[in-house]
């Protein structure tokens, strides 16, 4: 019989409270090599404020979390970079064009000290979310969901061991949700893990953790 492969990030008994409020308690999670987490619930329920605590930008009150069977700190390099992070913002600057943000976003990734090898890297990203035709035009001319999917393309310039994803397909189309579906897949079939924050379920399967409201 095969034995289930270890966690690579696991949790155990996490708890943050604000202002005297509980907002997470007793949170427990394993992720291992090509699995997805799904965390579900409604605004207020402790989505995004549970990837924080996980990529380090926010601290628990209490339990432990492990990287590769160790103790995980927010500044430990080898997790920092494994690690993806997408919040509700988008993260990209609206004066440039979605191309400029992409090179940028690829040079801070130390990827492809070439440039030709940058830009074919940057030019497969573009177009795996369909954005060829406005890869030259302001981000601040694109909608919302435009908006999304450079910030999504970004995932492919760079890659990490763990997504940690809020709300991945907000103000996207049915047509860029299967992009972005086929984006989830190929990560996790190439051993990679994600962990999502959404109120509704994606088709990608995987275990869901299910957040309620506090009182």
């Amino acid at each position: 019989m095969m034995r289930a492969a270890a966690p690579v990030l696991s949790a155990s008994g996490l708890a943050v409270s604000r202002a005297g409020r509980k907002v997470l308690h007793g949170i427990d999670l394993g992720l291992a090599p090509g699995e997805l987490l799904q965390v579900l619930g409604a605004n207020g329920s402790g989505k995004t404020t549970l990837l924080r605590v996980l990529c380090g930008l926010a601290s628990a009150d209490a339990g432990t979390l492990h990287w590769h069977g160790r103790p995980l700190h927010a500044a430990d390099p080898d997790f920092q970079q494994a690690l993806a992070y997408l919040g509700h913002a988008n993260g990209i600057d609206v004066d440039l064009t979605p191309a400029e943000n992409l090179r940028f976003a690829a040079r801070l990734a130390g990827r492809h000290a070439d440039a030709s090898q940058r830009a074919d890297s940057v030019a497969r990203a573009l177009a795996a979310q369909g954005l060829e035709r406005v890869a030259q035009v302001p981000v601040r001319t694109l909608s919302q969901g435009q908006r999304r999917r450079v910030a999504l393309a970004r995932l492919a310039l760079a890659p990490r061991t763990l997504w940690l994803l809020d709300e991945p397909v907000t103000a996207l189309d049915a047509e860029s949700c299967a992009r972005f579906q086929r984006q989830l897949d190929a990560h996790l079939a190439a051993g990679g893990m994600a962990v999502i924050a959404t109120h509704q379920l994606l088709p990608g399967g995987g275990a869901v953790l299910r957040l309620d409201r506090p009182a």
